[in-house]
């Protein structure tokens, strides 16, 4: 009888704890909101960019770094905005100028304009790698060992400069990494090229332009 008692007595403390907790328990809803980004200046104040030349680095055997990445940004950045945008042919000679406010300012127009330049650092490598297939029933053990495969890596590193004309003074700047692994080993440079530089242009316009992200919230009701 008392070991009876006893444990009603226990079932009634489990009872009371799993109440408490039930009774102090959320039930959390997962949204997804929506949330504006907030541009780093106004290109309005401008009245053109002008595309000057960009500091390379490395660069893949045979291309044109410096040439690629002024067409692309020309073509993309007329698309984006009602700005002027122009190349203009003033050649960077080492990294340390695009610091220097003086030579900005000394190749200012006549009217308020941002100087778009950049370091860029490109390159290419065969990498090897073990691929393990999967054994299939019946089959023989000894003929899935590794095999040695090779894969076409790629890497593409730019820092990106906006220069106020009149101050020479460096109003934006962002670096990128962006990486590429080919299963095609016959991948050239040019086509993963335009695979990296369209992740940079995603990123770096959601910043110079604005726009929404998306980000993910608990609700607890």
């Amino acid at each position: 009888m008392a070991r009876t008692k006893r444990n009603k007595f226990i079932l009634l403390i489990l009872v009371v704890i799993w109440g408490t907790f039930a009774c102090s328990s959320y039930n959390y809803v997962k949204l997804r909101m929506e949330f504006p980004i907030q541009t780093v200046l106004s290109l309005e104040e401008y009245s053109e960019i002008k595309i000057v030349h960009f500091v390379v680095k490395r660069q893949p055997k045979g291309m044109n770094l410096d040439k690629e990445l002024r067409d692309y940004w020309q073509f993309e950045l007329s698309k984006a905005t009602d700005q002027k945008i122009a190349l203009e042919d003033i050649s960077i000679p080492e990294e340390a100028i695009i610091k220097d406010k003086d030579f900005w300012k000394s190749q200012a127009p006549q009217s308020k304009a941002l100087f778009f330049t950049g370091l860029a650092e490109y390159k290419e490598e065969v990498r090897k790698a073990l691929l393990r297939r999967e054994k299939r029933q019946f089959e023989d053990p000894f003929q899935s060992s590794p095999q040695l495969a090779e894969r076409k890596f790629f890497s593409l590193v730019l820092d990106l400069y906006l220069i106020d004309s009149e101050t020479g003074e460096i109003v934006n700047h962002r670096q990128f990494k962006e990486n590429h692994l080919s299963q095609n080993k016959n991948q050239t440079a040019y086509f993963a090229f335009f695979n990296l530089i369209q992740k940079v242009k995603q990123k770096f316009f959601r910043q110079l332009f604005g726009g929404e992200r998306i980000q993910e919230r608990y609700l607890i009701r």
